[in-house]
């Protein structure tokens, strides 16, 4: 099938290709894949940590916010961060999580 071209005189492009392309050339693309940290983070981490943590956000130098119930699990998780940076990073792609800032849940 013949592309289109546009107004002017240039060859149309599929919105999503452009999307694509702008957030691949801007940086965007890696930023965006850090975040399926926080919508998979109970896979990421596991049914235990998960039934007592939640990640929040992601701060654009690499930091990991996260919360959980109890004192004694942020202590038991910044001590586990090496563990779990690991875990975390496996969907990160070339812009890992460098570090994991545990507090409590409110």
């Amino acid at each position: 099938m013949a592309r289109k071209r546009d107004d002017r005189g240039g060859e149309a492009e599929r919105l999503g290709s452009a999307l694509s392309r702008v957030m691949t050339s801007r940086g965007y693309a890696e930023r965006v894949k850090q975040t399926q940290v926080l919508t998979d983070w109970g896979v990421l981490v596991g049914p235990e940590i998960s039934a007592v943590s939640r990640a929040v956000s992601i701060g654009a130098d690499g930091t990991l916010f996260a919360v959980a119930r109890t004192s004694a699990w942020v202590n038991e998780l910044q001590l586990m961060e090496g563990e779990l940076l690991a875990s975390v990073n496996r969907v990160t792609g070339s812009k890992p999580i460098q570090r994991i800032r545990w507090s409590l849940m409110r």
